[in-house]
């Protein structure tokens, strides 16, 4: 029995006639987080968890048709039970669990293992077929631990005040910005971009504290940002604007950052890295555990990694879809206003 099946418009529900994360308008969207590529505009309605409710309306419009529900709390639509569970990825991230005359299929969206303590935590969702991201599915990535990650910051930042310098953060406006403030709280006063400032609104009209901090126009006077620590958006990266930021030091804050070479050919001085994304032994953990007899390997290193399960007694299939914004070359182009 076929319950999703690939379409033009994106992953689709057959008995229960709705899509997920679709890429092209349709009448009814399940959405696992609100990222631009998996949450987009011109959707009749959306369904979400209600932390990602927000971040929807911020980013598609105040007057989108939005129904939200909490993690495990089960739905039916068309006869399909329908229940969304952790993700880890970032706030309101969600995995969707689809359930239909005894068999279950989840659509994992992207997500994460470690625990980053702004994402509710990472559950294992068993089922028959699982539909994963392969975003870094290859061996060469394997994050270090969120403690380590955040002393290596702490440590670049007493690095650039010993030398009177202003420590620059490029992380996407949505997860990785708000993970950098929470790992280098207290170290100095925090600027934020105002594309940032408006995410952290969503975080925190659903009662997540953030460390404090300023939004930063750097149209105007920097002399107060001197020595302090700034979060940018990756649209920023060389641009005049940015350059207007006294004794700047700069670092990416990257999953691509795990390569030297990607570091060197941003011309950074630094780069950490930081992902909201599972690293290679996650992957295949996650793909493991769920017991799926079946995956289907999407966005990412596709190819690589349905080879690799298949070739270790794992039935995958590598599919085509419109996910994945999350490249070197997006460092430059992130969807957000300067």
């Amino acid at each position: 029995m076929q319950i999703i099946e690939f379409r033009s418009q994106g992953i689709y529900c057959i008995p229960g006639k709705f899509y997920i994360d679709p890429w092209l308008p349709v009448d009814r969207a399940i959405i696992t987080h609100g990222h631009a590529d998996h949450a987009r505009s011109g959707m009749g309605s959306y369904l979400c968890h209600r932390f990602t409710t927000p971040i929807l309306k911020i980013r598609i419009g105040e007057a989108i048709q939005v129904q939200d529900v909490d993690y495990n709390e089960p739905i039916n639509i068309n006869g399909v039970e329908v229940s969304l569970h952790p993700a880890g990825h970032i706030i309101g991230s969600a995995q969707v669990r689809i359930a239909y005359k005894g068999k279950v299929v989840v659509v994992s969206g992207d997500y994460k293992l470690q625990d980053d303590g702004l994402s509710n935590p990472f559950e294992l969702v068993r089922c028959h077929e699982f539909i994963t991201e392969s975003t870094f599915g290859l061996p060469i990535y394997q994050w270090e631990s969120v403690e380590n990650l955040n002393k290596q910051l702490q440590d670049w930042i007493l690095k650039n005040q010993s030398f009177g310098k202003t420590s620059v953060f490029v992380g996407y406006s949505l997860g990785k910005a708000q993970r950098i403030m929470r790992a280098v709280a207290g170290m100095a006063p925090i600027y934020v971009h105002s594309s940032i400032a408006r995410l952290n609104k969503a975080y925190e009209s659903v009662g997540i504290v953030l460390p404090d901090y300023q939004t930063v126009d750097l149209r105007e006077d920097l002399k107060h940002i001197d020595k302090n620590i700034v979060i940018l958006p990756p649209s920023l990266v060389g641009t005049n604007v940015i350059k207007r930021i006294p004794h700047m030091a700069y670092a990416i804050c990257s999953g691509w950052m795990a390569v030297r070479g990607a570091r060197r050919w941003r011309s950074a001085d630094a780069g950490f890295a930081v992902s909201d994304h599972a690293d290679w032994n996650d992957l295949l953990r996650v793909t493991t555990e769920t017991g799926a007899e079946k995956v289907y390997v999407t966005h990412g290193q596709t190819a690589v990694f349905s080879k690799y399960l298949n070739e270790n007694g794992i039935l995958a299939e590598e599919v085509k879809t419109d996910f994945g914004v999350e490249k070197e070359e997006a460092l430059m182009n992130e969807n957000e206003a300067i």
